[in-house]
């Protein structure tokens, strides 16, 4: 007959198998929950850094110089946000007949809009004369301001101008 002071039984004396059990159903129920914490942790971040984005949709305004220091044009951007891209129209700057003046400023769809955090682009395309002209749009929405960067291709190569055009309240 064995006694209790075999080495087998000194062990399981030590380190009860119910308590092995426990312990490891603690540490499991810790990572899991460690787990669980980081996932809503991550969503919560991604849902506050997408509300905090500012809000380009909207009716915005700016004044561009004329030409040879003419009358200043209002332009007005007519902007609809939908996740990362921005769709709508460009008023005004050139006129409604091609950049000769005239009537009233016929809006341009804008293409290839894009919204990444405070940042968009995009482009209008005007067709004159049997000549195509494409202008670019970049800039950086801050509260009520929209700082841009418009580029258009001229006779003599891209011109840039910067802006910053305020969002209407109306």
């Amino acid at each position: 007959m064995a006694s209790c002071r075999t080495a087998g039984c000194a062990k399981r004396a030590q380190t009860p198998h119910r308590g092995r059990n426990v312990t490891v159903l603690l540490d499991a129920y810790r990572v899991t929950m460690t787990k669980k914490l980081l996932f809503v942790t991550t969503i919560l971040l991604v849902v506050a850094l997408g509300a905090f984005a500012a809000d380009v949709t909207g009716k915005w305004t700016f004044e561009q110089a004329g030409r040879q220091g003419g009358t200043p044009r209002t332009v007005t951007l007519d902007l609809k946000a939908d996740g990362s891209k921005l769709t709508g129209t460009v008023t005004g700057g050139m006129g409604g007949r091609g950049g000769g003046g005239g009537g009233a400023p016929a809006p341009t769809e804008i293409m290839n809009g894009k919204v990444d955090g405070d940042n968009i682009s995009f482009e209008t395309k005007m067709e004159y004369n049997g000549n195509t002209r494409v202008t670019k749009y970049e800039g950086t929405v801050s509260g009520s301001d929209l700082k841009l960067k418009v580029t258009r291709d001229t006779q003599n190569g891209p011109q840039t101008t910067e802006v910053t055009a305020k969002k209407a309240t109306t």
